[in-house]
């Protein structure tokens, strides 16, 4: 079974999302803060970081970016204390893939991370199935059973990025970063637009959705 790190400065917090998680099958290892975090990676194989924000020494932004930096597969849910849409916002941006604010129920702390396992093996492929629908990332053909749908190449990224890690939330300067480039200068509402087009293109499809996630940015949902 998968190694998650667990990062947070609380010892009941640790012990108990541990505990779950080694309930439902999961090796766990601990950390008291996103310096000793990063030390625990450098020196076990780990699947996914479950990280609190307000940690001492190094706090969960810096960790999330750390760690973001030596492995950009790797999964990462940050906890967090407030609810507040800054801090997911920034979060994300720093390029954690998903968050639960505190208190939390451990169950469902245990599907996210169940989920987002599940959203980067999806991810690592080059072919991504959404029920009838089917991209190819090497030819760049999009079909629907067995129509072919012809998508300009930043419609096709746009809806492979989203695609390959359902559920997850991308703001519009993460999306624009990844496929536009860092240098692109125009408006990031571009992606209003092609999200608003591909909305189109696949209004009859009852394979997924791409939803609006308001004041962060979209996410797409697949339904089996």
């Amino acid at each position: 079974m998968p190694t998650i790190l667990v990062a947070d400065d609380d010892a009941n917090i640790r012990e108990l999302v541990c505990l779950f998680l080694r309930n439902d099958g999961f090796t766990t290892v601990e950390a008291a803060d996103g310096k000793e975090a990063l030390d625990v990676y450098a020196s076990t194989h780990v699947d996914l970081v479950v990280l609190d924000i307000m940690m001492p020494v190094m706090d969960g932004w810096t960790l999330c970016k750390e760690l973001r930096r030596a492995n950009p597969d790797l999964p990462l849910l940050m906890l967090t204390a407030k609810g507040e849409t800054w801090e997911k916002v920034k979060g994300f941006e720093l390029g954690t893939d998903d968050y639960l604010t505190k208190p939390f129920d451990p169950l469902e702390l245990t599907v996210r991370v169940k989920a987002l396992l599940k959203r980067y093996r999806i991810g690592s492929t080059q072919t991504i199935q959404l029920g009838s629908v089917t991209l190819d990332r090497q030819s760049y053909k999009v079909t629907r059973g067995t129509d072919s749908i012809t998508l300009p190449l930043k419609e096709f990224e746009l809806l492979y990025k989203l695609a390959g890690t359902p559920g997850q939330v991308y703001t519009r300067e993460q999306l624009i970063d990844q496929i536009w480039g860092m240098d692109y200068a125009g408006d990031n509402r571009t992606i209003d637009v092609h999200i608003k087009r591909l909305r189109e293109r696949f209004a009859t499809a009852p394979d997924f959705r791409i939803e609006t996630v308001r004041g962060l940015g979209y996410r797409l949902e697949a339904y089996e």
